[in-house]
């Protein structure tokens, strides 16, 4: 074997030893996927939603006020202490919203399609007379395509009453 050949053969050792062949390259294994973690709803389309989680009423006023936009897949989630008539209102809004209506267990009572951001006083309030325990809110027109109606189910992961 002459120098050059045998030279050439240690490098091609060396280069696997370290681990940079293709195989055992960093960038053909692909790093497993983080599960989402947080509060998150899934809806009846099987897609889940990352949600903040309105639960004092400071937060439940504010909500998504002065918001421009709603990153893909989140939302709000607003969990009330009383199951009871919750009205809301889009004053300050900047985006339309759809606005969702549940009981404790996540069946949908109601749905306010594409509410829209109130521009003048007095502002229309939205909602059922009937009791309800929790609210979704998520950019507008995305519960028909997410497949939300009245009676379907909204299931909630990681959602807890305290912060």
């Amino acid at each position: 074997m002459r120098f050059r050949d045998a030279a050439a053969i240690i490098a091609a050792g060396i280069v696997i030893a370290c681990g940079a062949g293709p195989k055992s390259s960093p960038a053909a294994t692909p790093a497993p996927t983080k599960a989402a973690s947080g509060p998150r709803v899934r809806l009846p389309s099987g897609a889940e939603y990352a949600v903040e989680l309105a639960l004092t009423p400071e937060e439940q006023a504010q909500g998504l006020m002065f918001r421009e936009s709603l990153p893909t897949r989140t939302g709000m989630l607003f969990l009330f202490p009383e199951t009871a008539p919750h009205h809301f209102w889009m004053k300050n809004t900047m985006i339309p919203l759809d606005m969702i209506w549940m009981d404790e267990a996540g069946t949908v009572l109601f749905v306010s399609v594409d509410t829209p951001p109130c521009k003048a006083d007095p502002c229309p309030n939205y909602g059922p007379d009937a009791p309800a325990a929790r609210v979704l809110e998520i950019a507008g027109g995305l519960a028909k395509k997410e497949k939300v109606a009245v009676g379907s189910v909204i299931r909630f992961e990681d959602v807890n009453r305290k912060p």
